[in-house]
């Protein structure tokens, strides 16, 4: 009898420190499960920058010209509000191009863009800007030494007169300071493609038509304003004296 008793003392012994032991685990995997969904409440929360767009970015529109326009601002937002493939790097619209309309409050993202590289000429000129051929010489357009995206003064020489081979009535003059080349003259053309405005379009193209054109290089970083500046045979022979 006694020995039944005692046994049975030490089953139950046994049941309450087993009892125990899974009170205690099923405590620390709740503490750690908590801890857990604290943790990955907090990380939503958490706030991440992304690029948002400022106005309107038609199709179409290259990366470049998207960063170089300001066309998007770094914008703060919680996690749980990102977009997926949202655009965070500002290196990432590099050789890329607006797949469709981006609408002003829209967050880039990469489902937004092509990874076509946009060299032609259209992806690189906006509003206002035109894209211009103009004829050149290996001397006058500086060939092999402007390329893409040089920033050149153009200066036209015009002759007038009767003796104008002789260069009087001839003068040379600013035509335009600060002009973006997309296409640089080369060997196979000489002529250059450059962006200019609307309301420049026909003096470039009367220049190019009937006078001549230099290309005169400018700085790529650091340059300074190009004076108005003019130059006749009388002017030059009054600065010999």
């Amino acid at each position: 009898m006694s020995d039944a008793i005692s046994r049975l003392f030490r089953n139950r012994s046994g049941a309450i420190i087993a009892g125990a032991i899974a009170a205690g685990i099923a405590i620390v995997l709740l503490v750690v499960y908590l801890r857990s969904y604290r943790s990955s409440v907090n990380s939503g929360k958490r706030p991440e920058t992304v690029l948002v767009a400022q106005k309107l970015i038609p199709r179409g529109t290259s990366g470049t010209l998207i960063a170089r326009q300001s066309l998007y601002v770094p914008t703060t937002v919680q996690k749980d509000d990102l977009k997926l493939n949202a655009i965070q790097d500002p290196a990432a619209l590099n050789d890329r191009v607006a797949a469709a309309d981006i609408f002003p409050g829209q967050q880039l993202t990469q489902d937004d863009f092509t990874t076509e590289s946009p060299t032609s000429i259209p992806y690189q000129i906006t509003g206002p800007q035109r894209a211009i051929a103009v004829p050149l010489d290996a001397v006058h357009g500086l060939i092999g030494q402007v390329t893409a995206g040089s920033m050149v003064d153009v200066y036209v020489s015009v002759a007038s007169g009767a003796r104008a081979s002789e260069g009087n009535g001839s003068l040379v003059t600013l035509l335009e300071p600060s002009v973006y080349v997309l296409v640089p003259p080369g060997v196979d053309s000489s002529n250059a493609v450059l962006r200019v405005k609307t309301t420049d379009v026909s003096k470039f193209a009367y220049a190019a038509d009937f006078e001549h054109l230099y290309l005169v290089l400018r700085p790529q970083v650091g340059a300074t304003r190009t004076p108005v500046s003019t130059a006749t045979l009388a002017s030059l022979q009054a600065g010999v004296r």
